[in-house]
């Protein structure tokens, strides 16, 4: 069933997911691609253009509705105010890097929009950090999925097993990111 939906819509999911956050599903679809799920360079791929089109599009209503979206949540706008400072210091370093904080990939393409930082300037080093991202953490996840099958032998019995309770953990640490979120707005 899991390997069914991976084939399906493995590669949709990966899109949307690193467009709208990245770091957990990106992760998965690397793990699946040690186990010959999915291939590699396609997992990169994806996960690069979802996360690049997704930091495009919050950096662009940053640019245009930035502090409306900031003022709505109590949570986006500590971190947004943060953010603003940090950009004023280095812009083109967070540019380059935001995505690699977790908790941050959102709210600092927002912030960045709202600086006013140019949008040429964006349109190029986002791309870059969206290319470094994407290889660095599915090389990583893919060689971590590679490891797991060393240490445990004999993989091939228990891979699904293994990823549906990387998808049980993954789903966990966004219902607890989730439930956060909505205690801080109350």
């Amino acid at each position: 069933m899991l390997e069914q939906f991976l084939q399906d819509f493995g590669y949709l999911a990966l899109f949307i997911g690193t467009f709208f956050e990245g770091e957990t599903i990106l992760v998965l679809a690397g793990v699946a691609a040690s186990f010959g799920k999915l291939e590699l360079n396609w997992v990169m791929l994806t996960a690069f253009c979802g996360s690049y089109a997704g930091d495009q599009l919050w950096y662009y209503m940053g640019r245009h509705k930035g502090r409306q979206l900031l003022e709505r949540n109590p949570r986006w706008h500590n971190m947004g105010e943060r953010a603003l400072r940090l950009i004023k210091r280095h812009p083109d370093l967070w540019v380059l890097s935001f995505r690699f904080f977790y908790g941050l990939r959102t709210v600092m393409p927002v912030a960045i929009g709202l600086s006013g930082y140019p949008p040429l300037r964006y349109l190029v080093l986002n791309g870059i950090g969206a290319i470094v991202w994407a290889v660095a953490l599915g090389y990583a996840a893919f060689y971590f999925g590679a490891a797991l099958e060393t240490m445990l032998g004999d993989i091939k019995r228990y891979e699904l097993w293994i990823l549906a309770a990387l998808v049980l953990i993954g789903a966990g640490l966004w219902l607890r990111r989730w439930l956060k979120g909505n205690k801080s707005a109350d």
